[in-house]
């Protein structure tokens, strides 16, 4: 899948790492449709990608907000040929705390944002990338996913984020079985610790001590690294059903 003149959503597309995703969309030639909640950052990365880009409002657990994106795809851009699924929200809880166990509200919040969110995403969105054309060898869409090395390194006290970024993984490759048959691939990218707005507020110190956890390069990942990748999965498209780790060789201590 090329991204000149093709339109991808990108959830979380505000802020982070699917900012970036945004940008390398524009940069290259493509359409990128800024799926947030956040609106004011939302409406400044519009105005500075100008228009191959479109920020419109989304909570990406409610179906008609979905949809409302879904028809300003088609309605402003002709259609859809990528999802990049990058919302999502982390909660740190220990199972049995000092202020007594886990909130149930706080476990289903993370799993309704992070992976009934992004299932209802891409649920909405294969009708709409099956009914478009496909290129000459078949493919007529990419969705790519943004798990964690948490699916499988989760620390105490990441019980709920590590479950769903873990359902995450999980449904990849039977979703890229299923949706190969429209002529759409499925992948996920599971990041280890990157700079993002959530990163730069902590403390120098503790940023500098995760850091020093990564092998090789020993520094947070740039959004910009986790763009390129989500360029070459979109245009290799040989991978399909597959789960990359984007982390530097970092293996997660158990916290």
């Amino acid at each position: 899948m090329k991204i000149p003149l093709h339109t991808f959503l990108i959830t979380g597309g505000s802020s982070g790492l699917g900012a970036a995703t945004a940008r390398m969309v524009a940069q290259n030639g493509g359409n990128a449709l800024i799926a947030d909640l956040d609106a004011a950052s939302g409406a400044d990365l519009e105005n500075e990608l100008g228009p191959q880009a479109c920020f419109v409002p989304t909570d990406v657990t409610k179906e008609e907000s979905v949809l409302a994106a879904l028809r300003l795809a088609e309605e402003r851009f002709g259609g859809l040929h990528g999802v990049v699924n990058c919302a999502g929200i982390i909660i740190g809880k220990k199972v049995f705390g000092k202020r007594g166990p886990h909130s149930l509200e706080a476990f289903e919040k993370i799993i309704r944002v992070n992976l009934i969110g992004t299932f209802n995403v891409i649920r909405l969105s294969v009708p709409l990338m099956a009914r478009g054309e496909p290129n000459e060898g078949g493919e007529r869409g990419v969705i790519i996913n943004t798990s964690s090395i948490a699916a499988s390194d989760g620390q105490i006290g990441q019980a709920a984020y590590s479950a769903s970024k873990g359902g995450l993984a999980s449904m990849t490759l039977p979703l890229a079985r299923e949706l190969s048959q429209h002529g759409i691939r499925v992948a996920t990218i599971a990041p280890g610790i990157f700079r993002t707005a959530m990163t730069d507020n902590m403390p120098e110190a503790m940023r500098e001590t995760l850091a020093r956890q990564v092998p090789f390069p020993p520094r947070f990942g740039e959004p910009d690294e986790f763009a390129g990748l989500v360029r070459h999965i979109t245009e290799n498209a040989m991978i399909n059903g597959a789960i990359i780790r984007l982390d530097g060789g970092l293996r997660m201590d158990p916290g």
